[in-house]
């Protein structure tokens, strides 16, 4: 496993659509490996293939989760939150999404999976699907951009 350069924002891979994963080769397991070990050191929730320059439909989360090919089937409800992304360093924003949502995917072994999500999981899979279709939060947010300080957290 390793440690994979995440890629920011003004990045061409960041925009582009990924291509579906057609069968689970040896190099998308590792792939998949490195994707956890990578969100994990950058203390993220999820993290989405193009992140990491792969543009493969491949997202992983804290959990873990890994889904390969999702889509979203069903939401219902909003929600307004803050939102901020690795690849977007130092700012959040405030988008809408769904406060329910349902997916279907692939786990790492291409076995079909079903998961359903509420609240701050319903926006991290919204959110981090959207990578998959070469979109970015910042296209959502509604107002400012804020800036973060990570100097403050660190005193808490």
């Amino acid at each position: 496993m390793a440690i994979r350069k995440l890629r920011y924002e003004g990045d061409p891979v960041l925009g582009k659509v990924c291509k579906e994963v057609k069968e689970m080769t040896p190099h998308l397991k590792e792939l998949v490996q490195d994707m956890l070990e990578t969100m994990y050191a950058a203390e993220g929730v999820g993290l989405a293939a193009p992140q990491v320059g792969v543009l493969r439909r491949i997202d992983v989360g804290e959990g873990p989760y890994v889904f390969v090919n999702p889509k979203i089937v069903e939401t219902a409800g909003e929600q307004i939150g803050d939102e901020g992304c690795l690849s977007v360093p130092g700012k959040s924003g405030t988008v809408r999404r769904p406060e329910y949502v349902k997916t279907v995917a692939f786990d790492a072994d291409m076995n079909p999976i079903e998961v359903e999500g509420h609240g701050l999981f319903a926006r991290a899979m919204c959110h981090e699907f959207d990578h998959l279709d070469g979109h970015l939060y910042l296209e959502k947010v509604e107002g400012p951009l804020n800036e973060v300080s990570y100097a403050d957290e660190d005193e808490n």
